[in-house]
């Protein structure tokens, strides 16, 4: 008996492909997860490094910050009571690359982040000193002269390229006989907030008793009744009393944003940068909404870093 040639039906065929393209389908979304995943994990690694390397930064200069070299024939610079203080700042401010030290602040990017400049002695002679001691940077500064001869270390946040913000590091180039330039330290910057603790106590104690940020400073010293005949003489009293020789400590808060939107939550959060009690202040930038952020860039990675820095030299 002859047999029939035997294959599959239409229906069969129908159902066939509709299960391999269901388990294709299955398959892609685990890929397109897994492959997303790995995105937001590879942001996160970055976030993290990132921020930990910027605070290390930070926190190196800070405690660097005032620093007086003792290792002189002469008497050491800036131990005068009416020479500058040598800590400073801006609220809600950035910089330009090139220009002297902070005295031209412009307009604030990244959501007001400020500005922070720290000064010190260096060790040793010639360009770069010994390299005991160096800017943020990483260039040596030697011992000084005179105040132009402190080493300069100077933070703040601007755009790179591509429109996004940066927390950059400014200073002098050749051991601080060169032209002022900066060095990007961490992209990615959704905030960069500065709080000062001063020590309002008299005498003073070295323990900071408020903290406050660089404006309230600034209204601290405009409202100073200085003494002098001449601008030289009253710069001079608003150096022997001005309330930056009374920082005794600062306190830094960070946020920074991966690249691209890799969250797979769509929970929009709140990031209060000193804590709920001070994010109803009104301090530009210190309380986050992701609300507020366009789609675009809402659901990108983020993580918000802080540390309090315990002054080791008085700012003169």
């Amino acid at each position: 008996m002859q047999r029939q040639p035997y294959g599959w039906t239409i229906v069969e065929l129908l159902i066939a492909v509709a299960l391999g393209s269901m388990l294709t389908l299955l398959a892609s979304g685990l890929l397109l997860a897994a492959a997303g995943n790995y995105r937001h994990h590879t942001d996160s690694a970055w976030l993290d490094d990132g921020g930990r390397y910027a605070l290390s930064i930070l926190a190196q200069t800070l405690r660097q910050g005032a620093y007086v070299n003792w290792d002189s024939a002469a008497a050491p610079v800036a131990l005068g009571s009416d020479r500058p203080a040598l800590i400073g700042g801006w609220d809600a401010r950035s910089l330009s690359r090139s220009s002297y030290g902070i005295d031209t602040p412009l307009p604030a990017v990244a959501n007001g982040s400020d500005v922070l400049a720290v000064r010190f002695a260096g060790h040793g002679q010639g360009t770069g000193g010994d390299g005991s001691s160096v800017n943020c940077g990483g260039f040596g500064v030697a011992a000084p002269d005179d105040d132009d001869g402190l080493g300069w270390s100077i933070f703040y946040v601007a755009l790179d390229d591509n429109g996004d913000a940066e927390l950059r590091c400014k200073y002098l180039g050749n051991g601080g006989s060169g032209n002022w330039s900066a060095d990007a330290i961490v992209r990615g910057v959704e905030s960069f907030q500065v709080l000062y603790g001063l020590d309002t106590d008299l005498p003073a104690d070295g323990v900071p008793n408020q903290y406050v940020n660089a404006s309230a400073i600034r209204a601290l010293d405009a409202a100073l009744v200085l003494v002098g005949a001449t601008p030289q003489a009253l710069q001079r009293d608003l150096n022997r009393k001005t309330h930056w020789k009374r920082v005794a400590s600062v306190q830094l808060a960070l946020l920074l944003h991966g690249d691209t939107n890799t969250r797979s939550d769509r929970l929009a959060l709140e990031f209060d940068l000193f804590g709920p009690a001070y994010a109803g202040s009104g301090d530009l930038g210190t309380r986050i909404l992701e609300v507020t952020i366009p789609e675009a860039e809402r659901w990108r990675a983020r993580r918000l870093f802080g540390l309090t820095v315990a002054l080791r030299n008085k700012s003169v």
